[in-house]
């Protein structure tokens, strides 16, 4: 069944990159090609200067082979040969309304029988928008009760948990889903089951973004608005170097550098201790950065 996983996962990316290059207007993706040292390799393609992804990455990777000492550290789990394939994406805007989105879809297999799947999608808003945010929990819902309705609850409060700064007390964003190791054993669910599942939400994603894209695109924003959408950033990026698990692990597992750093955005800054004026859309915004913002009641 990997083969088909990953068949699946490949035709995925070019499916996004097309709706995404349709979205955009102006923006083309350029395609990289790579191979792993230890077996498999991947495409790594990048949209740059576009009329509304300023840069953005969708990435497929296909690797298998002897895991590295510190990827069995990592997953406790004992020596056998390991096949990972999936699809990670970051887009990061021009403009500083349109929201940072971040979607993986993935599938992790040794040979020893041992197998699951992970993913899950985010939204960054530089401004929150309730009604914005409210039906992007909705999509999110909508794909997740299709296939059981515990997993809206379980892996939107997994999202608020994992993408939560700690350092700053903030989340990333507006969370979304987020999910790992699902399986058997854990879900009682068949892997064709699972696999639907996480078809479903890689699926999702393009109708999502392309929509926001939409909304926002020509909405008026100033001098203000870049600094904040910049401050933000910076914010993604102590999130991603300091905390992402899978920043982490890519790196001390010697995975491609170029591939795993491809999520940060093209400028970012940092101002000491800025502290938005009260009753302004930044400190609206800050307010709504928390873990447990129930968006869909």
């Amino acid at each position: 069944m990997k083969q088909t996983i990953e068949n699946w996962f490949e035709h995925l990316q070019d499916d996004i990159c097309a709706a995404l290059e349709t979205a955009d207007g102006i923006g083309k993706f350029e395609q990289d090609l790579w191979q792993r040292e230890g077996g498999g390799g991947g495409r790594s393609r990048v949209i740059r200067n576009g009329a509304v992804i300023e840069k953005g990455g969708v990435n497929f990777s296909a690797v298998f082979g002897e895991p590295p000492e510190k990827m069995l550290a990592a997953l406790k789990l004992d020596k056998a040969d390991f096949f990972a394939t999936g699809v990670s994406i970051v887009l990061h805007p021009r403009s500083p309304m349109v929201p940072i989105i971040h979607m993986n879809v993935r599938y992790f297999e040794m040979s020893n029988g041992i197998w699951w799947f992970g993913g899950g999608i985010d939204l960054t808003p530089h401004y929150v928008v309730s009604e914005q945010a409210t039906w992007f929990h909705q999509q999110l819902k909508a794909v997740c009760d299709k296939h059981d309705a515990a997993y809206y609850p379980e892996f939107k409060n997994w999202a608020d948990d994992y993408f939560y700064i700690k350092h700053r007390r903030e989340t990333r964003g507006i969370g979304g889903i987020f999910f790992d190791h699902l399986n058997t054993q854990k879900t009682g669910k068949s892997k064709e089951e699972l696999f639907d599942f996480v078809q479903d939400v890689g699926r999702a994603f393009a109708p999502i973004y392309t929509h926001l894209m939409q909304l926002n695109r020509d909405l008026p924003f100033g001098e203000r608005e870049k600094q904040w959408q910049q401050l933000r950033r910076g914010r993604y990026v102590e999130f991603n170097l300091v905390w992402d698990k899978g920043t982490k692990f890519g790196l001390d597992t010697d995975g491609r550098t170029e591939s795993i750093l491809m999520s940060m955005p093209p400028q970012a800054h940092w101002e000491y201790n800025f502290i938005p004026q009260e009753g302004s859309p930044e400190a609206a915004t800050l307010a709504l950065l928390k873990k447990g913002v129930d968006w869909v009641n």
